[in-house]
């Protein structure tokens, strides 16, 4: 069901276990309302991603992923020809002596719909309600395949020549996500609704934990976000998003923590920092350092 307002939003999103704040909530819905693609920017691991599962939950569509890297083209992205079959259907004709037309060989049977044009035909599922398309990390793909994205992200629709020009009947809502490991070009941008994504506040993390890790005790939880949010604050080459942070307390339950110590943050510090430069920067003083303001009377 499509949300009404922005706090039918919010609170649909809350039912997906997704806890997004106003600001995020507000550009989501208009991006529903004004049918214009969402173009979230942030850090690995402050949700952007996971927004647009969850919103896949909340319209009750498969999501649809497309997972970009450097060398993605057309052919992976949008459709290619199932050739092998062709050629089957080629030679059995032959074989019974027929001559098969070439738009014979060009329709929806030889057809590999990939992510992005099946985003722009009904779901049968669901066919009253927008697909969900996720663009995921689109700063991992080359410059050339923003500008193939123009097209679909401006008219929903793309051109396919053997058969023509396919236009989406209900514009999906296509949510595109970049870690900002390079610039992405104007012109994509101009086509989107924008939302930087930083790491949400205390308390909103310290409810996605709870929601996501609930076999962790309320203490240790907010011990954890209290923790990870000062260790946020050191010169890290990565510091720990919020599924490291789901990942964190559920590593502390499984080994029979009910409150963070020295010993169990240390033991577990591979679960929160991914570097071995990020382990060395975060030694035993500093761990002690930091415990102290994540510990009550600390």
């Amino acid at each position: 069901m499509l949300p009404t307002s922005i706090d039918d939003t919010i609170a649909q999103l809350e039912r997906q276990q997704y806890f997004a704040d106003r600001e995020t909530a507000t550009v989501l819905y208009l991006a529903l309302r004004m049918q214009r693609p969402l173009f979230l920017e942030g850090e690995p691991g402050v949700g952007k991603t996971a927004m647009a599962q969850a919103m896949a939950g909340v319209l009750g569509t498969r999501l649809l992923r497309l997972q970009c890297y450097e060398g993605l083209d057309a052919a992976s992205a949008l459709y290619e020809w199932d050739y092998p079959r062709q050629i089957m259907a080629l030679r059995l004709a032959e074989a019974r002596g027929e001559r098969p037309e070439a738009q014979s060989l060009y329709h929806d049977d030889y057809l590999l719909k990939r992510p992005l044009l099946e985003s722009l035909l009904p779901d049968p599922a669901a066919p009253d309600v927008p697909r969900v398309l996720l663009i995921d990390e689109i700063d991992r793909a080359d410059e050339p395949f923003e500008a193939f994205l123009l097209e679909v992200l401006s008219e929903f629709q793309v051109s396919i020549p053997e058969i023509g020009v396919i236009r989406a009947e209900r514009p999906p809502l296509i949510v595109i996500t970049s870690n900002r490991t390079r610039e992405v070009h104007d012109a994509l941008k101009r086509r989107c609704l924008y939302q930087w994504m930083g790491y949400p506040e205390r308390d909103r993390e310290l409810q996605i934990v709870a929601a996501r890790a609930p076999e962790a005790a309320a203490a240790l939880q907010a011990q954890a976000i209290d923790f990870i949010h000062r260790l946020r604050g050191i010169d890290l080459f990565k510091a720990p998003g919020i599924a490291e942070a789901i990942d964190w307390c559920r590593a502390l339950s499984a080994l029979g923590a009910t409150e963070l110590d020295p010993q169990s943050v240390r033991d577990t510090l591979g679960v929160l920092l991914k570097y071995q430069d990020d382990l060395a920067r975060v030694d035993g003083p500093t761990v002690a350092e930091l415990l102290a303001g994540a510990t009550p009377g600390g």
